[in-house]
């Protein structure tokens, strides 16, 4: 989460100023809680599509 947060900070913040024309840093939307969700229905028999999705949802989720 450090580094998105470092990301939205750096970039995404001074962006938005921007294009919104925000006077006050305290007007920009902020990041509270990030969710990664997975549907997992098919996988309860396979264990292997259950390996695959756990490894799949570590790359997106960076962790």
């Amino acid at each position: 989460m450090a580094r998105l947060q470092d990301k939205y900070r750096s970039e995404v913040v001074p962006a938005l100023k921007q294009k919104f024309g925000y006077k006050n840093i305290m007007e920009i939307p902020k990041l509270e809680k990030i969710v990664i969700n997975m549907g997992l229905g098919d996988c309860k028999d396979n264990s292997k599509a259950l390996e695959l999705a756990v490894s799949e949802l570590a790359t997106i989720a960076g962790q």
